[in-house]
């Protein structure tokens, strides 16, 4: 390493542990470690403009090691990205760009948000699959628009989370030649030495996976770390995992090698006793020395040269494919639906199905029109109505294939779709039983708060499953979504719901949407008697209304159990009491209605009750002082599904009974 080098590498570590100095809480001991290697893939590897962060062939760069934000940020600064020597200084204060762990369409260059261990490695793997993808789709002989690597850095935690084998296991057999893992061996977690909890070869076990494993033995020898990364990017047939071995808080003389450098400030004396040790020209917090800021600054002329080229070079490929590169900046640049697109959306009118028999066809109709949906199903293609017909799968030796068998790995397999839908150009969806969501539930969560357009296709979405039994009949899932801010539910209750759920789904830019759909079959509603399915696009609508006047009883109801409130309701009219049906298939939409429009659907002064074939516990925001709610909050048992119904008493009786006692009380 020149004095140069040490000096930009320095640089980075200083900017770090002053930055946690500051802040008085963060983590140190990674970003010190990591530094050399961070310099080299900035410098010299990695293919990004940081004057033009959105350019669409870029490397992609995942700091899966979130907890490490110091060394990402203080890459981002010095290579030349918007963000301030100040914004450093304010590293996890109220308002900067510089959280505690990065967050993407936060800060300027960073990929995807990461935190919880494993979710960055899991969203690489989408990353690489997208990109192979596209190159599929878009490449032409003398025409290779689509050509970039994902590179991860990755910790000990990392590998340890259970997401990482089943992303490296899917990585290898896909064959991912364009995937880079740098692993941080740094035998150090917060409690002690690695030891202590493991003693997992972890190059071996992604060997077995089908990996290319590197190895280099001194986390602070730039030559060796060039030739490795050197030697992954010319590996076209496998992912490949280079094994860094480090020292946590290198260059620090009290804290270096220790778990106490993992977590916490190193302390005043400690970061100027550090600078000391490495011989830095400063005791002054924050300084970069002027020849250090040059050398960095070189990354951005190197990245906008590079941008520069491509940008010739899509020039030529639009004239010779006007029709694909319009296409390319449409679904890739732009990220826009073509023309269209619901147009072959079929008529399902007076069509009793299964919701997700519905969801098939509509998935289908929307696959003909939106090339970039792709996606599929932890080993369940086939009962969750998720195969596109004709797409073919999306395998190695298959890059355009549109159906992506996940196996069974529902965490990986929303950590993947996620990374597809970071990277741009492609609109992922993927699907598994409702009761399995539990699985894939972080991934949910940080879709949602990285406001990412994925679709979720959860099925068997309740008692109604039957013979499977409890352990595959959920109850409080369908609740406890709802809970997860910027999620939006969508239960429909019939064919037509549907179709507009959906449209809904595949309209939605901001965030994530999933669909809760039944196994069993249920009743195509009479939308000339009764109200037009649209009304689901409000989440909640009058779907009938009481005869002869205002309702004095309201039911409300959704997915499998309008039909039952419709029932219901027959039989009050009967007996005189006037009733209206509601259905709720979203709280997320409902929610986001005004406050008029959501009492005139369900007026405070009537008695209300409340059906659902999941846990009661929420339903009472609804329904209020004078309501009550019928639903299971027990596990479940096996047997027919209408018998299920009947011994758990999800009835149209039960709600009459209901309905009547509360308005007895009235």
């Amino acid at each position: 390493m020149t004095e140069l080098e040490r000096l930009c590498v320095d640089a980075v570590r200083v900017l770090s542990m002053d930055a946690v100095q500051a802040a008085n809480s963060g983590h140190p001991g990674t970003p010190m470690a990591l530094a050399p290697a961070g310099f080299s893939l900035f410098t010299r590897h990695l293919r990004h403009d940081p004057t033009d962060p959105a350019w669409p062939d870029r490397d992609r760069f995942v700091l899966s090691i979130g907890h490490a934000s110091m060394l990402l940020y203080s890459l981002l600064h010095l290579s030349g990205y918007d963000l301030s020597l100040d914004e450093i200084r304010d590293f996890r204060q109220w308002g900067s760009l510089t959280p505690g762990h990065p967050e993407v369409g936060h800060t300027p260059g960073v990929e995807t948000t990461t935190g919880p261990l494993g979710a960055g490695v899991s969203n690489s793997v989408g990353m690489a699959l997208a990109e192979r993808w596209l190159a599929a789709r878009f490449n032409r002989p003398g025409h290779e628009i689509v050509d970039h690597h994902t590179i991860a850095f990755c910790s000990d935690g990392d590998l340890m989370e259970g997401i990482s084998q089943e992303a490296a296991a899917l990585a290898g057999h896909q064959r991912l030649g364009k995937l880079i893992w740098v692993f941080d061996d740094n035998s150090i977690t917060i409690e002690g030495r690695t030891d202590l909890a493991t003693s997992t070869d972890h190059g071996a076990r992604l060997a077995a996976s089908g990996w290319h494993i590197l190895h280099v033995d001194d986390g602070n020898d730039l030559a060796a770390f060039d030739v490795a990364m050197r030697a992954a990017r010319a590996e076209t047939e496998r992912p490949t995992l280079i094994v860094l071995k480090t020292v946590i808080a290198w260059g620090s003389p009290g804290k270096a090698d220790t778990a106490g450098a993992h977590g916490a400030p190193l302390g005043v004396d400690e970061v100027e006793a550090t600078k000391r040790n490495l011989g830095y020209p400063s005791l002054e917090p924050f300084h970069v020395p002027g020849a250090a800021r040059a050398e960095w600054g070189r990354t951005a002329d190197r990245g906008r040269e590079m941008r520069t080229e491509w940008e010739a070079r899509f020039e030529a490929y639009r004239a010779a494919h006007p029709t694909l590169a319009a296409e390319f900046e449409r679904s890739v640049v732009r990220r826009n639906l073509p023309e269209d697109w619901d147009a072959d959306i079929p008529d399902l009118a007076g069509k009793d199905d299964a919701t997700r028999g519905s969801s098939g066809k509509v998935l289908n109709a929307l696959a003909a029109r939106i090339p970039e949906l792709i996606g599929g199903s932890a080993d369940l293609g086939g009962s969750n109505k998720t195969d596109i017909a004709g797409g073919g799968s999306l395998l190695a030796d298959r890059p355009d294939g549109r159906v992506l068998h996940f196996g069974i790995r529902e965490h990986a397999m929303g950590g993947i779709m996620n990374g597809l839908a970071l990277h741009g150009g492609i609109r992922p969806f993927g699907g598994t039983f409702l009761i399995f969501s539990d699985y894939m539930r972080p991934a949910i969560r940080l879709a949602a708060l990285m406001e990412l357009p994925v679709t979720y296709v959860f099925t068997h979405d309740s008692i109604g499953l039957g013979e499977d039994g409890p352990t595959h009949q959920p109850i409080e899932q369908l609740m406890a979504l709802r809970l997860i801010p910027n999620l939006m539910d969508l239960r429909p209750a019939d064919p037509e719901e549907v179709a507009v759920a959906w449209r809904l789904a595949t309209q939605r830019a901001d965030g994530p949407t999933f669909l809760a759909l039944t196994r069993q079959k249920v009743p195509a509603l009479d939308r000339v008697a009764f109200a037009p399915a649209d009304g689901l696009a409000r989440g909640g609508y009058v779907l009938a209304d009481a005869d002869g006047g205002e309702p004095e009883v309201v039911v409300v109801a959704s997915g499998s159990e309008v039909a039952l409130a419709l029932d219901a309701r027959g039989r009050l009219q009967k007996q005189g009491v006037p009733t209206r049906v509601v259905s709720l298939p979203s709280w997320y939409l409902f929610r986001r209605q005004d406050a008029a429009y959501r009492r005139e659907v369900l007026p405070a002064d009537c008695v209300t009750v409340s059906i659902e074939a999941g846990a009661t516990s929420g339903w009472e925001r609804w329904i209020g002082e004078r309501g009550v709610s019928i639903g299971i909050d027990r596990f479940g048992a096996s047997a027919p599904y209408d018998e299920l119904y009947r011994e758990f008493g999800l009835t149209a009786d039960a709600v009459v009974d209901a309905a009547l006692a509360l308005r007895g009380r009235a």
